[in-house]
């Protein structure tokens, strides 16, 4: 069954998040996305996977005088929905962020991110 697509403000408010709290990486197999944040902010982690329920919610963890949720995007939902996504408004992105996402899709060959964006 598919899931339904998130509209523009929880698209845009994904985006946002991602490129102000997300990690793009992975564990040398798998590429990942993690978005990881204090516990105070249970209620958008809710909306989030509610929104993009194929992303993994865990926590909440309480370690190291650390206590917060993880959310994770990886395998289909990431290649086929985050990666075209992020790629789409890449231009949106600071230099830092947009660069950090070009290196996870470069080491773990995720096609549509490889294409620079031309200014011109």
């Amino acid at each position: 069954m598919k899931t339904a697509r998130p509209g523009a403000l929880a698209t845009g408010y994904l985006l946002g998040l991602l490129a102000g709290e997300g990690h793009f990486g992975g564990d040398g197999r798998q590429a990942q996305i993690t978005l990881r944040m204090h516990v105070r902010h249970e209620k958008l982690f809710r909306w989030l996977q509610a929104q993009f329920p194929e992303g993994r919610l865990y926590g909440p963890y309480h370690h190291g005088g650390r206590d917060y949720f993880q959310w994770m995007a990886r395998g289909e939902f990431l290649r086929e929905r985050l990666v075209p996504l992020v790629a789409a408004h890449r231009d949106l992105l600071d230099d830092y962020v947009a660069e950090r996402f070009r290196r996870m899709c470069e080491r773990y060959e995720l096609a549509p991110a490889l294409r620079r964006r031309v200014r011109g």
